[in-house]
């Protein structure tokens, strides 16, 4: 099977964010593969997987980092695909990390999620592809749908909730 989607991490600390895009991405039945890779540390390796990475039939690149947060951008540098970067609150609140992804020069595009956001970085992904997919739009517009009944089902269990002045 090849993977649709690639989920970078600059460093397996960042797993449990991305726990949340791998779950999601196994729920809607997508193809994906997870690797650590760091901007600073293991330049050739990002690069070598950047200009690979369409090539080997990846569609849409996940990439997470904190602090200096570059791996998003230098990935984005090199390959065609799309980009969504995940800000990891490491230090600054994840703030730095934000901005540092957010802020791309004109023409290097990174499609940015929130601080620590990995679910919405799926949730991004698999709208891309479900584009051209339309097995995967209904499995998507299925999953949509669940959205509003947790919302309905909180207000029923708020009604039951009493207080002396709340009014009903």
């Amino acid at each position: 099977m090849t993977p649709t989607v690639s989920i970078i991490m600059g460093s397996t600390s960042d797993l449990p964010i991305l726990k949340k895009a791998a779950d999601f991405l196994d729920q809607m039945e997508v193809p994906f593969e997870m690797q650590a890779l760091s901007a600073h540390r293991t330049p050739a390796e990002v690069e070598q997987f950047a200009r690979g990475a369409q090539g080997r039939g990846v569609k849409v690149i996940i990439a997470a980092a904190g602090m200096a947060a570059a791996l998003p951008g230098v990935i984005a540098a090199m390959t065609p695909l799309p980009v969504i970067g995940i800000p990891i609150a490491s230090s600054l609140s994840g703030v730095d990390a934000l901005c540092s992804i957010v802020q791309m020069p004109p023409g290097i595009s990174v499609a940015t999620v929130g601080i620590n956001a990995g679910l919405n970085a799926a949730v991004t992904a698999v709208q891309m592809l479900a584009l051209s997919d339309p097995e995967l739009a209904g499995r998507f517009a299925a999953y949509r749908a669940t959205l509003s009944k947790k919302i309905v089902k909180a207000n029923e269990e708020l009604k039951e909730i009493k207080y002396d002045f709340k009014v009903d």
